[in-house]
């Protein structure tokens, strides 16, 4: 295979600072609590009140408290996300603390979501598998549009005139890199002052619990017991970023980490496509993102949206043999689907969250940080964090 080369092709792009971080998770209502419950190693499993798999046992999922077991669709995203959007624009919103150098339409929002798939946004018809969530009919469309106008509307009612450029990014686990990516091109250009990057996701609609039965990827499920399979789960995570030195007035705080770089992939031999992934499209973004990353850089800490599958498994494999240079130790990382199960297009904003916690709290190995998540539709995205690791008494 030909190997691409390591070394940066231009000088590194300018670091993008994290002011802020909100979460609405199934182990944690707002951010600080959900990082010490994944420290702790607690775990948000429950048995779902009413679905049963088909050996008749009750379906176990990863479920937030607090949102209304009726709630479908684009009612839960925003249900989901409210929490978390508030906590993360918190010094915006405080009279108190109020942003006044921001302008209105200077904060830009950029929000990962689910892709269509049964019971989501931009429902299918039938369970046709992971490769076909790009079969929406006008319908799913309509839905997927609803969505997206119902999480604009939200971010409308917290930020009012300073609402600026928005975007919906409907890809699942990649999602959130993409919006990252985005908002760093938003903050490049000038176009904004400070930008919201979100990713909110639901596993639990009763159709898309069927639809991962039927696709054997439900952990339990079947007469016999699913190891290689997931906890569907549901979640939202929010970021208040701006330009490394922009300033402080966009927060209060004085930030969590330094985004230093962002790269996006695409891969073609998807799961259950019955082709052997080899990690291309993993590693390609991989690639993009450690070559923005200072000569000399390498990660110390790797956070990441495996969830149990074999396929994530096999992909990050072959993926991080061929960064193994690059990377303190490639097998050591932290996969937080064991304790919130997986939670698709969250999981960007999250597993920054859990990153940049475990420097401040002195837990992490060292201040670089990898992050990485992957598409059941193809889309792969990475992205390299810097945090001071605290010294700890």
């Amino acid at each position: 295979m030909r190997q691409e080369s390591m070394a940066p092709a231009s000088p590194a792009p300018p670091a993008l600072r994290v002011l802020a971080i909100g979460a609405f998770t199934p182990v944690g209502g707002d951010a600080r609590s959900t990082a010490a419950a994944v420290r702790a190693g607690l775990c948000g499993f429950r048995e779902h009140a009413y679905m049963i798999d088909t050996a008749g046992e009750p379906m176990r999922v990863a479920q937030v408290a607090g949102i209304d077991a009726s709630l479908r669709g684009a009612e839960r995203l925003v249900a989901l996300l409210a929490p978390a959007l508030t906590e993360a624009l918190a010094d915006v919103l405080a009279p108190a603390r109020s942003v006044g150098s921001v302008q209105d339409g200077r904060i830009g929002v950029a929000v990962a979501g689910p892709p269509a798939r049964p019971g989501g946004p931009g429902a299918i018809n039938g369970a046709s598998g992971v490769n076909g969530i790009s079969g929406a009919g006008a319908a799913g469309q309509m839905q997927m549009a609803d969505a997206t106008d119902a999480v604009r509307a939200l971010c409308r009612d917290r930020l009012g005139a300073r609402l600026g450029p928005f975007q919906f990014f409907a890809s699942g686990h990649a999602g959130g890199f993409e919006a990252l990516d985005q908002a760093r091109a938003w903050l490049r250009a000038g176009l904004v002052d400070a930008v919201v990057v979100a990713g909110v996701d639901s596993y639990l609609a009763p159709e898309t619990l069927e639809w991962l039965e039927s696709e054997e990827q439900l952990h339990g499920a079947g007469p016999m017991n699913n190891a290689w399979g997931f906890i569907p789960g549901e979640a939202a995570g929010a970021l208040l970023l701006a330009n490394a030195g922009a300033s402080a007035s966009t927060a209060a705080s004085g930030g969590w980490a330094e985004v230093l770089a962002v790269g996006l992939g695409r891969e073609s031999k998807l799961n259950k496509s019955g082709e052997v992934c080899i990690g291309e499209g993993l590693t390609q973004a991989l690639r993009r993102a450690l070559d923005e990353v200072p000569a000399g850089g390498v990660i110390d800490n790797v956070v990441c949206d495996m969830n149990g599958e074999a396929y994530r498994a096999d992909e990050y494999g072959f993926s991080g043999l061929r960064v193994r240079d690059r990377l303190r130790d490639p097998t050591d990382f932290l996969a937080p689907a064991d304790c919130w199960g997986d939670v698709g297009a969250a999981g960007l904003p999250l597993h920054l969250l859990l990153a940049a916690s475990a420097c401040r709290k002195g837990h992490a190995k060292g201040p670089l940080t990898l992050l990485w998540g992957s598409s059941d539709g193809g889309g792969r995205g990475a992205a390299v964090i810097r945090a001071d690791v605290a010294v700890r008494a």
